[in-house]
């Protein structure tokens, strides 16, 4: 790294970084969709702790990116962890995706960056301790009330968004804390910010298992959008509200970052109906071997629809004198015997 600058450093760790936040979604997906197991905490799955693992290298780069580079740098190129996700996922586990799914992955990067860098800190301030119980109040409030209404919701896609977005409010409250325990703490007094870092820990736990639960059910793109986003969005409103800071250039930031946000929002939403348009026809027959709230998140993304056995399938000729024919049904044959 000698002889590097600190800008170029800066950009370099935050690139790694998204990609590591991409390999962790890609490897929470895959257990999601083969487990059997618990939907929040599959501790038996050493996959699951390696995608945990990632995450924190993930997390420990992006900090380190901002050691060396503006907020206003690294943050946009955290939102690059969709756009990664997709190639590495198609190359790796042959999850391959489709227009749609490209097109909302771009638009949801493109409007993410625009709005991030747009975000200024230059008037930032410390939260009193009054303000931060009360944002952890409402923090755990807006996540249970997500959490329930993730329940209530009868597509198994629209859950996992609802759940991803429950995640990324979690996720982007540690981000405030984090934030705040890092301008208080003093080597003085080490052990005197530790009720918000109690608080800190619960809401990256908090978001960790759901990000992992909201996997299950819809794919890779459409969940890791969602925490994408909301995550970032979230603290950036906070900050706006509580922290004092502001958009850059006045009124025209203002509007530009609003343009942004409704590009996110439009491909969140393309990634969403393009995880809940998936032919029926690629699902497998009956649900044989699936839970019944798996979804179609065995098949890949994009996948071309497979052939539908239906009612009154002519199996041709069948020799012998039996008077009757046994049919047996299974997900990708049609077996007969006289």
């Amino acid at each position: 790294m000698e002889g590097m600058s600190p800008l170029l450093l800066s950009v370099l760790l935050a690139l790694v970084s998204a990609v590591a936040y991409a390999a962790a979604a890609i490897v929470q997906e895959r257990v999601a969709a083969s487990a059997a197991g618990p939907r929040y905490a599959p501790l038996r799955s050493p996959a699951w702790w390696g995608s945990v693992l990632l995450n924190g290298v993930g997390a420990t780069l992006h900090v380190a990116a901002l050691a060396y580079g503006p907020l206003s740098l690294v943050q946009p190129l955290g939102a690059l962890t969709i756009v990664f996700a997709l190639p590495m996922a198609a190359l790796f586990v042959g999850r391959r995706a489709g227009s749609r799914a490209w097109r909302g992955a771009v638009m949801a990067t493109v409007g993410l960056a625009g709005l991030l860098s747009l975000t200024s800190g230059a008037e930032a301030r410390s939260l009193a301790d009054g303000d931060r119980w009360l944002l952890a109040g409402c923090t755990f409030g807006v996540v249970g009330a997500l959490f329930a209404a993730a329940h209530l919701v009868g597509r198994s896609v629209l859950r996992s968004v609802v759940l991803a977005a429950a995640a990324g409010v979690a996720f982007g409250i540690a981000s405030v804390f984090t934030k705040s325990v890092a301008e208080e703490w003093t080597p003085g007094a080490p052990l005197a910010e530790w009720p918000a870092l109690l608080v800190l820990s619960a809401l990256a736990v908090t978001g960790l298992l759901l990000s992992q639960a909201s996997y299950r059910g819809a794919g890779l793109a459409a969940p890791l959008a969602t925490v994408t986003v909301v995550n970032p969005v979230v603290a950036a409103a906070v900050g706006l509200t509580l922290f004092g800071e502001s958009f850059r250039y006045g009124t025209a930031g203002t509007v530009a970052a609003l343009i942004s946000g409704a590009v996110a929002a439009g491909g969140l939403i393309q990634l969403t109906l393009d995880r809940m348009t998936v032919p029926a026809a690629s699902l497998p027959a009956s649900g044989q071997g699936r839970g019944p709230d798996s979804g179609p998140a065995a098949g890949s993304e994009g996948d071309p629809a497979r052939p539908e056995v239906g009612k009154g399938v002519d199996v041709g000729a069948v020799p012998g004198t039996r008077p009757y024919l046994e049919v047996q049904v299974r997900s990708r044959a049609v077996a007969g015997r006289s």
